[in-house]
């Protein structure tokens, strides 16, 4: 039997970073209100000419580099994104595909909002094990700032672009292998963060109507409860607890909600990563670019064991842990 290894990690950022400072001359904000109620400083932001496949391009050169694999090598392409290059057509992943150069394999996109990654990694777990595929590189790349109303300070001062990406291969190894996953849903609560556009023949006069609108406290109390719930039953599952991890990597979505639910699942404070401050909410990218910057500032070694865990519109939300296997 094959087994599913997290084999490496790639991420990419735009150059252009958005402060709090600036945010001040754009809206009725403040520094000290964005850091208090959601503990982030800064964001970047992509340039005009910037696709999420720009972004996405660079994340993944770079953890097929780290794979030590070749392009060629790569047999499935799962692409995570609410912010594709196109409205319907053709699939961002297809694009990706083609400016890696990667040719006749098996190429799709996945609209899972914040939770996009960790679905990506199931999707990638299931293939590999089922003896389909070898090497799947999975996707996370986010170009939000094309969605956000910027006259509304509820949501601007949240999101950020930017690119994550990583290669899970077979293995015939199960001791370093990703271990579980575990995703859901609920269409229930669809309306709680939503960019409310419905495809019709006029829809796109409705400009307003293209950008996030979400409800915050009503979305904060939700995702912490879901998201502790769907940890801790994660760790109980597979008969361990917080103490067998070494490393909580959640989706970078609110300072509050990350330290509400690491407290919640028992997770000591040094073992929780936060990059949020810096990038912001990237949806389906924060998970993924949060572990590169595990692995680029020398922290993540190879045999540690990470514990995600994500929660977005949808509602969507989902958990994995999965040890590292890069070098």
């Amino acid at each position: 039997m094959s087994f599913a290894v997290f084999k490496s990690i790639g991420a990419y950022v735009p150059e252009k970073v958005l402060t709090n400072a600036e945010l001040e001359k754009i809206v009725d904000t403040s520094d000290e209100w964005i850091i208090k109620r959601t503990g982030i400083s800064e964001r970047r932001i992509a340039a005009n000419n910037e696709l999420t496949s720009d972004l996405a391009l660079k994340a993944s050169l770079q953890a097929i580099e780290r794979a030590k694999i070749s392009k060629e090598d790569i047999d499935l392409v799962v692409f995570a994104t609410i912010t594709p290059d196109f409205l319907c057509m053709p699939s961002t992943a297809c694009i990706l595909a083609d400016k890696l150069g990667i040719k006749d394999v098996a190429a799709f996109d996945i609209s899972a909002a914040c939770s996009g990654f960790i679905y990506g990694l199931t999707i990638a777990k299931a293939f590999i094990e089922s003896g389909m595929k070898k090497n799947v590189l999975v996707i996370g790349a986010e170009t939000l700032s094309k969605i956000v109303d910027y006259t509304d300070r509820a949501t601007c001062v949240l999101f950020g672009d930017g690119a994550g990406a990583a290669v899970i291969s077979a293995s015939d190894d199960k001791s370093n292998a990703i271990i579980d996953t575990h995703i859901s849903a609920d269409g229930g609560y669809s309306d709680f963060l939503v960019t409310p556009l419905p495809l019709t023949s006029n829809a796109l006069d409705k400009e307003k109507n293209c950008f996030i609108q979400m409800k915050g406290n009503e979305t904060f109390k939700l995702a912490v409860k879901t998201l502790s719930n769907d940890c801790i039953n994660m760790l109980a599952k597979n008969k361990l607890d917080s103490s067998n991890i070494d490393y909580f990597i959640p989706h970078q979505a609110n300072y509050r909600i990350i330290k509400a639910v690491g407290e919640s699942v028992g997770i000591e404070d040094d073992k929780v990563v936060l990059t949020v401050a810096k990038y912001g909410n990237t949806s389906a990218a924060s998970i993924p670019m949060a572990i590169n910057d595990m692995y680029e500032r020398g922290a993540l070694k190879k045999g540690h064991l990470m514990l995600l865990d994500a929660f977005g519109g949808g509602l969507t939300w989902g958990s994995c842990l999965a040890y590292f296997d890069g070098e």
